[in-house]
């Protein structure tokens, strides 16, 4: 008996043809089969959340000039409704 750690769902699209012939196009360029690379895609963009120090590197990463926000100024006066 073989245990199998990954249980997938066999998922169908539908993609106009323009799209499907890049995508086959894309695949076959790296070596991958269509299934394969959608599943590649959907584990970068889906299933693998946030990359690691995403949010060191990128979000707080500003190497710049510490960035100053300009002081807001008053609050217009509404009428109430």
């Amino acid at each position: 008996m073989r245990y199998c750690a990954n249980i997938m769902t066999h998922v169908d699209l539908e993609i106009p043809d323009e799209v499907a012939s890049r995508l086959r196009e894309r695949a076959e360029k790296l070596g991958m089969t269509v299934p394969r690379y959608v599943e590649d895609i959907v584990r970068r963009d889906v299933a693998a959340g946030w990359p690691p120090r995403f949010f060191d590197e990128v979000v707080g990463g500003w190497k710049g000039t510490p960035l100053e926000r300009p002081t807001q100024g008053d609050l217009e006066a509404r009428d109430e409704l």
